[in-house]
């Protein structure tokens, strides 16, 4: 059959216009023809068959002589090119049994492969075009315009190509988000399903982070644009998009190889059972059963079915290679930044100085940013809103890039960013140059926030861990993924801790970009590699990889460019859908040729041994090519599709979910007495550590194992296809021989308090205690979001 199906997808992308009707001027003649083919020879078959009942012989002779001339032309020319090339597929032997159906008069099933052939292709373009149809769609609804706000409270509508970082814009109910930005209203309602494939709505506050792409599912919403549409996550899908589906993969090129071979069995057989009966129609009835190949039919179809599956997921898989060796993959490399963690600034702590309150402190700095562009702005207004802080629309602002804001919050004058920025001259207090060497240590980042009074304090932020990367881990070795690793810069104590908590295998700390390009060498002794990761820093390790997978699509990023992969919902949970989706449909590649080939080859033996005729050889060939499809579009499904639903979870105890979020303040106090201990005289400190100690003891731990009791069954609940809960338990494990071990050590200190050495020590236990319970307390959070509420 002739494969000639593998157009690239065009992308209709913001303010772009669809292409001219001039490119068709420019298609080669025998491809505008093909399209008119299988109808032309359809016409002709049944003219001649309507011939053959009236009884016009000669008119039913030229109706099938004239099919098999239409579809033999065009095969002829595109074999002899294949041969030229040294590329001889099963279309040679297509082209034989037309020639030779001619030859010996055996008009019927001539005219039967000429159906076959020319409805073969329009059946396999059919097929291709329906597994493309889920990248397309991403395409046809790329957003237009946009709505931008005037000063007097009156819309605008301009092209989204106009709209520039820092537009305030309106989204109506049902509009797709045009750009990226920041939620300028109380809350707002998205439909994301586009993007991630999740159709269940969410729900975002003032200050959160807008996509372009989701639809607006809620009121009108207000948000204000933070990058352009060039730059937007939309915009590079849409580049992503363009580029899938268009490299052949691997095992279509070996499918082409077992072609050639399978032709030279076929013309091997045909010219035995002539030679050996004496009787050209049993050769001709075994080049008529072979026709066309099924390797070639079924290979496509499947790989291009699976990279559609995977666009369902949001999932943007560039071609069929890339599909292969995502199969292949057997070592995981996780980059930390924006891949383990969420790659957003988070406040983790606020740091107050003399009498200011950490309250006083947000509200003055969410105030003045939010007319900031720093990427920690977002961050911190979100922070104030969640605390419910009135904030003030900020006057005589001047942002100077690299050091920070200042304007006035109501009458005051507020100064925000680097510490010498925010001290402006004054004296900087030991606890703040404190707080700057623990940031530091700990891989945090810090803002200073000052008044004309001086110094009010510090808002300390991090990059927390994502919620489901501890369950994304159990699903990737769920998936068949035999080691799970972690690249960093970071060092190795900070590494090591986040490491433990989500559970990688093994962890590379303190890799600059080169060096992140050596542990992909080194991981590649373990088998085949997949490297993720999201900035410009992972490229050269995206590249060298055998698979490189990107988090988020937004914009052109080196990442998403070096990438084979990218998930678009930027999501870690999505890998594992890949994972599986990738081995899914190159097991069902593999199983519709065989099985496509074994067919053929038994029917071609009983053909050989004059048990077929030419007519009944064409129609049982054809039997086999639409079950290979059929079998082979069964990559089209998404693994568990079918089976997702949501349970009905059992009744949960009121009041276990409520001591969970109690339990929140209580990790934040582990954190903050961690941080104060070398402050406090010894005998303070000894009753801190042991109000510590009480409260992980019992509070903490019996409250984990009653939540394990009651909670995660549940949660099991609602996941029918997989139990999300085994990494919790282990940490459970992990949290009870850490709170042992701490409580030795607080047990064993004199009355007179702890000293320096024993500080250190009490130090890094609770750090370590607090790094682990704070992912642990996010992923149960994520997972109690999908329980009833009531």
């Amino acid at each position: 059959m002739t494969v000639s199906h593998t157009e690239q997808v065009r992308a209709v992308g913001p303010g772009a216009t669809p292409p001219d009707d001039r490119a068709h001027e420019r298609e080669p003649l025998a491809e505008r023809l093909e399209r008119f083919q299988f109808p032309v020879v359809l016409a002709l078959v049944v003219a001649g068959g309507v011939a053959w009942l009236a009884g016009l012989g000669t008119v039913m002779v030229a109706g099938f002589a004239a099919a098999t001339v239409v579809a033999l032309v065009p095969a002829t020319i595109v074999s002899v090119r294949q041969l030229i090339r040294r590329d001889a597929t099963a279309d040679v032997v297509a082209v034989l049994a037309m020639l030779g159906a001619l030859l010996l008069e055996e008009w019927l099933a001539g005219a039967i492969i000429a159906v076959m052939l020319t409805g073969g292709e329009a059946l396999e373009a059919r097929a291709v075009g329906r597994a493309r149809s889920e990248l397309t769609s991403l395409l046809t609804r790329a957003p237009r315009t946009a709505h931008r706000r005037t000063d007097d409270g009156g819309l605008v509508d301009l092209p989204v190509d106009a709209v520039e970082i820092g537009h305030e814009l309106t989204v109506k109910v049902g509009e797709v988000v045009p750009v990226d930005g920041v939620l300028r209203s109380e809350h707002a309602v998205l439909d994301e399903s586009a993007l991630t494939g999740e159709s269940r709505p969410v729900e975002v506050r003032a200050g959160q982070l807008v996509q372009s792409g989701v639809v607006n599912a809620g009121g009108p919403m207000d948000l204000r644009a933070t990058a352009t549409a060039e730059h937007s996550t939309y915009a590079g899908i849409v580049k992503l998009v363009e580029q899938a589906a268009t490299e052949r993969a691997p095992f279509v090129r070996v499918a082409d190889r077992f072609a050639g071979g399978f032709l030279l069995v076929t013309l091997l057989l045909a010219g035995g059972a002539w030679l050996v009966s004496g009787d050209p129609v049993r050769a001709l009835a075994v080049l008529v059963v072979a026709t066309p190949c099924p390797l070639i039919l079924a290979a496509p179809a499947a790989i291009v079915g699976g990279v559609s599956a995977a666009a369902k997921r949001g999932i943007i898989v560039k071609g069929g290679g890339a599909l292969e060796s995502l199969a292949d993959g057997e070592v995981v490399l996780l980059d930390k930044t924006g891949t383990i963690t969420s790659g957003r600034p988070k406040v983790a702590a606020i740091h107050p100085v003399g009498d200011a309150t950490p309250m006083e402190i947000l509200r003055l700095a969410g105030s003045l940013d939010q007319v900031s562009v720093h990427p920690f702005a977002p961050a911190i207004v979100q922070a104030a809103s969640e605390r419910n802080e009135e904030l003030t629309l900020p006057t005589e602002v001047t942002e100077d890039v690299g050091q920070g804001i200042r304007g006035r919050v109501g009458g005051t004058a507020v100064r925000i960013g680097q510490l010498d920025y925010a001290a402006d001259g004054r004296p900087v207090p030991t606890a703040m140059r404190r707080t700057r060497r623990r940031a530091a240590i700990e891989g945090r980042s810090v803002v200073y926030v000052a008044t004309d009074s001086g110094l009010l304090g510090a808002i300390a932020l991090h990059d927390p861990v994502r919620a489901e990367t501890p369950r994304s881990i159990q699903a990737l070795r769920d998936a068949g993924i035999a080691q799970v690793l972690m690249v960093t810069g970071d060092r190795a104590e900070i590494a090591d801790l986040v490491g433990d908590s989500v559970g990688v295998d093994r962890v590379f700390s303190e890799r600059s970009p080169e060096e992140k390009v050596t542990a992909v060498r080194e991981a590649a002794a373990g088998g085949s590699t997949i490297m993720v990761g999201d900035g410009i820093n992972d490229a050269p390790a995206l590249a060298l990889a055998d698979t490189g997978v990107a988090m988020g699509a937004r914009g052109a990023t080196a990442a998403s460019e070096a990438a084979d992969v990218v998930l678009t919902n930027d999501r870690l949970s999505g890998l594992a859908d890949a994972v599986t989706i990738a081995r899914r449909t190159r097991r069902i590649a593999w199983q519709s040729a065989v099985t496509g080939i074994g067919l053929s080859a038994v029917a071609m033996v009983f053909a050989a041994l004059g048990y077929l005729t030419p007519v009944a050889g064409a129609i049982v060939q054809e039997v086999i090519d639409l079950a290979v499809l059929a079998n082979a579009l069964r990559a089209l499904r998404v693994p568990g599709e079918g089976r997702r639903r949501w349970r009905h979870a059992p009744e949960v105890p009121t009041q276990v979910l409520s001591d969970h979020h109690e339990l929140t303040h209580g990790l934040e106090d582990v954190a903050v007495v961690a941080d104060r201990l070398e402050t406090l005289p010894p005998e303070r400190a000894l009753h801190e550590l042991r109000r510590v100690r009480d409260f992980l003891e019992h509070e903490l731990l019996p409250h984990e194992v009653e939540e394990e009791r009651t909670v995660y069954p549940a949660v099991r609940s609602v996941f029918p296809d997989e139990d999300p809960t085994r990494p919790l338990v282990r940490t459970h494990r992990e949290l009870a021989r850490q709170i042992r071990l701490f409580g030795r050590l607080v047990d064993d200190l004199e009355a007179r308090g702890p000293d320096r050495d024993e500080l250190l020590d009490l130090q890094r236990s609770l750090f370590g205690l607090h790094a682990v319970l704070e992912v642990h307390l996010a992923v149960e959070d994520e997972l109690y979001s999908h329980l009833p509420h009531g």
